[in-house]
């Protein structure tokens, strides 16, 4: 067992409500149950001393070849072991909730077997509850191993078939096992989660439970993916970024996380460690339009909902009507804390829980919030309008790609949804030219960050749309007075004559890629003369080999020290706004280029290190929402040039 793999060889597993990472060596190194946010189970990811694991992998791991795969269109991974004396694999799932379980209960179910000759393995089981924080007591009998931690208890079963015995052994307060498995044999190691002390064991699995999980699972996997009507020319990646994307989402409240880790860091050694298990108001709205495309509104009008209970709610941390983040049912308490116990990955310190930035003001979330609610359609209406075209905009638009819909939004257009959004745009339009903290979260004090502007701008455009096509109430006149107030003042202090850019804040000339959205908002034409000039300078300055950089922290202090990698997210904006602005030829290569860097089943990071390494939480929601946009930006601009 290494340490510390790197990031991204790791695939992953989940059941809708929590999920775990799996090592190429057969290493579950995360978990954390009930929910994404709960403390970890299994954290060895960072500490390999404290953080707890379980192994199941051959004896002699040293002399093994490993190969990870997933089932075509599903989530169920596939380690395999090439030993000298046979093959093996571990097959690891969790059965999504509600598919014969309790939905407070999670099982990971990890079946081994032998395909060629003989295998050793050796199975590890040692938890580590609270973030390695709590103690626990262990009662083992031969095959049934029960770790009862705080608040918490876990139980691990194991069963061959019959011709083939297991047995389970005390190691301290853990649990191992040695298993020498022949071709065609077989071994379910059940791993259930129950919350709470004293609770009954869960029914003990049978080789035909084990296998009726194993298919309900598949089935339910490949029935997800058929929902999907995209047919373009990136149809594999496309649908692995879509499941990942289901797989980080919490089915009881429909609310995404923006990674399903904490505290993996954006730089080796450096202090950028973060904890990214919460549901980050901007990521999530931006991933409503891109499951729409793929056809799966039911995903993007459940989100729009639990948005729509975040602005009826109001209760914030900040006093604001909206914070940038929130838990996945909607608790607005964050607080960071830092845990010292941990090392970190490979040192990587501090480890933090939490999140302070929860208290920041950014005003972008408003735009994003609308821009969500505009792009949420009904399922029943999704099919007919996900693909209409966006014209309504000010002259010089009309390659925007991102149109308003006419959707029929029953819960928005009922009066207190409107008078919910319509407060909250009252309130921005007195609010929004105050300085703010800006997109990336920076701990450098508030500027006036053209991005913030930008959104703002979106959330007045998408506010007056939506009255109109809902015929609804509102200070149509006030806000329209806000938005060309905007605009205007975008155009004017956030555009650099010098630098022939639109630049971060008014306050400076730096450049930021988070701006590669402006035209998909529509605020200006992906053609337009000053966005093309502007492209033309983040290539110049921000892209290296196709990998973008957000901005340069040495021109733009952000309150930490260090520097970081390239974003996945805005390298895969970049494409996207090439094959918009034309340019075909490029955005293909960056497009295909970036595919290169993804791991070996298919999964990003945050970021990419300067060696190619991939860094920071694993995987990143936003940035396979961003491959997804690219992709069909790519694939609508292919199809018009007859390519």
């Amino acid at each position: 067992m290494r340490r510390y793999p790197p990031i991204a060889d790791h695939g992953l597993i989940g059941d809708l409500r929590t999920a775990a990472l799996i090592s190429s060596d057969g290493v579950l190194d995360w978990f954390c149950a009930p929910r994404f946010d709960s403390p970890t189970l299994f954290a060895a990811l960072l500490d390999h001393d404290r953080g707890g694991h379980f192994t199941v992998a051959p004896a002699d791991a040293e002399g093994a070849t490993t190969r990870q795969l997933y089932l075509a269109d599903t989530a169920v991974l596939v380690t395999r072991f090439l030993t000298e004396e046979g093959v093996g694999e571990v097959v690891d799932f969790m059965p999504p909730a509600g598919l014969a379980d309790p939905g407070d209960r999670q099982r990971v179910i990890r079946v081994v077997r032998v395909t060629r000759g003989t295998v050793r393995f050796r199975l590890e089981c040692r938890p580590r509850f609270d973030y390695g924080r709590g103690t626990h007591r262990l009662d083992a009998d031969r095959d049934t191993a029960r770790f009862t931690g705080p608040g918490t208890t876990v139980f691990l079963h194991l069963g061959g078939d019959a011709a083939h015995p297991v047995e389970l052994v005390r190691d301290g307060a853990d649990v191992r096992s040695d298993l020498t498995l022949r071709q065609g044999q077989r071994v379910a190691a059940v791993l259930t989660v129950c919350p709470g002390t004293g609770v009954p064991p869960p029914p003990r699995p049978t080789e035909a439970t084990v296998r009726d999980a194993f298919r309900a699972t598949y089935d339910h996997w490949h029935r997800w993916v058929r929902r999907s009507r995209y047919r373009g020319r990136w149809q594999q990646v496309v649908n692995r970024s879509a499941i990942t994307l289901k797989l980080m989402t919490y089915a009881p409240t429909g609310a995404p996380v923006a990674a399903v880790t904490a505290g993996l860091p954006e730089r080796l050694g450096g202090e950028r460690n973060w904890d990214y298990r919460y549901t980050w108001v901007r990521d999530a709205s931006l991933s409503v339009k891109a499951l729409l495309d793929l056809g799966y509104a039911e995903e993007a009008d459940a989100f729009r909902r639990w948005l729509g209970d975040r602005v009826a709610a109001g209760a914030t941390v900040t006093g604001e009507p909206l914070q940038i983040m929130y838990r996945v049912d909607g608790d607005p308490h964050l607080r960071e804390e830092l845990l010292g116990h941990l090392e970190g990955y490979r040192g990587s310190a501090p480890v933090r829980v939490g999140n302070d930035a929860a208290g920041q003001l950014q005003l972008d979330i408003y735009g994003e919030v609308a821009y969500a609610l505009a792009h949420a359609p009904d399922a029943a209406t999704a099919a007919d309008t996900a693909h209409a075209p966006d014209t309504a905009h000010a002259p010089d638009t009309a390659h925007a790609p991102d149109a308003a819909r006419a959707p029929d939004m029953a819960r928005l257009a009922g009066y207190d949804g409107w008078r919910n959004l319509a407060a909250l745009l009252d309130w921005l339009a007195r609010n929004w030219d105050r300085p703010d903290e800006g997109i990336w979260e920076t701990r450098g004090g508030r500027r006036h960050f053209t991005f913030s502007r930008l959104m703002c701008w979106t959330a007045f455009d998408r506010g007056i749309r939506l009255a109109t096509a809902l015929a609804r109430p509102a200070d149509v006149a006030g806000w329209t007075a806000a938005r060309d107030a905007i605009f205007t003042q975008v155009m004017e202090r956030g555009w650099s004559e010098r630098r022939g850019a639109f630049v971060q804040h008014y306050d400076g000339e730096v450049l930021d890629a988070s701006l590669l959205l402006m035209p998909v908002v529509g605020f200006l034409s992906p053609r337009d003369r000053r966005w093309l000039s502007t492209l033309d300078a983040m290539e110049a300055e921000l892209v290296s080999d196709s990998l973008v950089h957000r901005y340069d922290p040495r021109a733009s202090p952000d309150g930490l020290r260090g520097d970081e990698g390239t974003f996945s997210l805005c390298s895969f904006l970049y494409a996207g706004a090439l094959a918009r602005a034309g340019r075909v030829g490029m955005a293909r290569y960056a497009f295909d280029k970036m595919l290169t860097y993804a791991n070996h089943v298919g999964l990003f990071a945050e970021e990419i290190g300067p060696t190619g390494e991939q860094l920071g939480n694993f995987p990143q929601a936003f940035t396979h929402v961003a491959l997804i946009m690219a992709a069909l930006a790519l694939d609508e601009e292919l199809d018009r040039a007859g390519d």
